[in-house]
């Protein structure tokens, strides 16, 4: 692994938040695979990431709780295809592996070579293609089906911290894809609002947050404040919607929140169904 710079590098950053979550009392979630990714370089940009501001830490844990409840319940429902979309260091395919469901993943090749190698070393074993890919460029249907991804199948998408690293054009296009594409699908995605990214929320921990992530290289380009309209466009169905902050409200209760940007953040899920 080289410097921890560039959208690449967010990987590990969010790797280390995600990790922090095992020490807690009762956490939201275990993940006892990523600290195979982790070391001092991922640490310190870590903490040059989060610095004064423990937002930068805690979103990450708790919509990884969203992602986990939304994927148990898709494969409760008869799921037999995941994707995730730029996936990074996700473990979900190793904590989440079921009978019958295949894992897809997309990403650089320098990310997936590096998880490979990783999974190898440790002994880990796990039932997921690993493909290397633009899904922007390339489409995610052609990647998909060039590795044996199966169009007629229920399938759940995982679609996490990528959306404010793209544009409205480049989201339309992944869900305009889907949408013409598979018979049945949900897909679950989390995005920032406008005025996270343009920096206008008048907060500083918010600013100096987003400041942070473009000086490595990783500017955040895309937020919107109207999902029933991005929705309607993309003709897909919401099932659920919820900001952060409602998150942090639902299982941090006795805890400050201290920042407005839990509720300029949101995670939501889309259904093919009518």
């Amino acid at each position: 692994m080289n410097e921890v710079r560039e959208v690449a590098g967010t990987a590990f950053i969010v790797a280390e938040f995600r990790a922090r979550e095992n020490n807690e009392a009762q956490p939201l979630y275990t993940d006892h695979v990523v600290p195979i990714f982790l070391d001092e370089r991922t640490r310190a940009a870590a903490e040059r990431i989060r610095a004064n501001f423990p937002a930068g830490e805690h979103m990450p844990r708790l919509r990884t709780r969203y992602y986990d409840d939304r994927l148990g319940e898709a494969i409760a429902q008869g799921c037999k295809q995941v994707v995730i979309l730029g996936s990074g260091l996700d473990t979900r395919p190793v904590r989440k592996s079921a009978p019958g469901v295949a894992y897809f993943e997309i990403d650089d090749v320098g990310t997936l070579d590096l998880k490979k190698a990783r999974y190898a070393a440790n002994g880990i074993d796990a039932p997921i293609t690993l493909i290397s890919g633009n899904y922007v460029a390339s489409g995610v249907i052609p990647l998909l089906e060039a590795n044996g991804f199966d169009t007629s199948l229920t399938s759940f998408f995982i679609w996490e911290g990528n959306t404010m690293y793209l544009t409205r054009a480049d989201v339309m296009q992944v869900l305009g894809d889907l949408r013409e594409t598979l018979r049945r699908f949900t897909i679950a995605f989390d995005y920032m609002d406008e005025a996270v990214v343009s920096m206008t929320t008048g907060e500083a921990g918010t600013t100096g947050f987003v400041e942070r992530f473009a000086a490595m290289g990783a500017p955040w380009t895309f937020g919107f404040d109207d999902l029933p309209s991005l929705a309607g466009e993309a003709r897909l169905s919401i099932s659920d919607q919820t900001t952060v902050g409602g998150l942090f409200r639902l299982y941090w209760c006795d805890r400050p929140m201290q920042s407005i940007i839990y509720e300029h953040y949101s995670l939501c899920t889309l259904t093919s169904a009518v």
